[in-house]
C-alpha cells in the first residue's frame, strides 16, 4: 500500500512532508553532491596512478581490463552524478560498479580476522551507499541538474 493511499498522516509528520516538498529540489542537488564527491575523489586519485591501480586487480579476483576501465567509470560517473547529467544511467552504472567494487574489494569473511571488522565497515558502508545511488535512481536529478537544463524527464 502506497502511502499516498495511506490516509492523513500525523500532524507532525506533515511538517517534514512540507519541508520535503519545499526543499526537494535542492536536496536532490545536495544528495548527488554528497554522493558523488566519493566517486570524484577516489577516480581521480586511482587516474593518477592507473597503472598502480591495475596492479590490484589479481588480489581482488578480477581482470587487469577491469583496472583500466574502472577508474574512468568512477570519476566520470561521479561527475555525472553530481552535474544530474543522464543521472538515471548514471546511477545504474555506479551500481554496478558499487556492486562490483563491494564484492571484490571488501569481502570481509575472506580477511584474516584482525581486518575482519574494519572491511566489514566498508563492505556495509558501500551498500548503503547503494541505497543513496538506488533512491537518486528512483528520484531522478531534480530541478537543479543539467538532465532539467537539457529537457530531461525529472521524475
Amino acid at each position: 500500500m502506497s502511502m499516498q493511499n495511506a490516509g492523513p498522516s500525523p500532524s507532525w509528520c506533515t511538517g517534514a512532508d512540507r519541508l520535503a516538498a519545499a526543499w526537494q529540489d535542492f536536496l536532490l542537488l545536495a544528495g548527488r553532491v554528497l554522493i558523488g564527491w566519493i566517486f570524484i575523489s577516489s577516480g581521480f586519485r586511482k587516474l593518477m596512478d592507473i597503472r598502480a591501480f591495475v596492479e590490484t586487480m589479481p588480489r581482488r579476483d578480477l581482470p587487469e581490463l577491469l583496472g583500466y576501465v574502472a577508474p574512468f567509470v568512477e570519476f566520470f560517473g561521479g561527475i555525472a552524478l553530481v552535474a544530474g547529467l543522464a543521472t538515471r544511467y548514471a546511477a545504474l552504472l555506479m551500481l554496478l560498479f558499487m556492486l562490483i567494487a563491494t564484492f571484490s574489494s571488501h569481502r570481509y569473511w575472506a580477511y584474516p580476522e584482525a581486518q575482519q571488522a574494519n572491511q566489514n565497515s566498508h563492505f556495509w558502508k558501500n551498500i548503503s551507499m547503494m541505497g543513496g545511488i538506488l533512491t537518486l535512481f528512483v528520484a531522478g536529478a531534480g530541478r537543479y541538474a543539467l538532465d532539467a537544463m537539457l529537457g530531461r524527464r525529472r521524475s
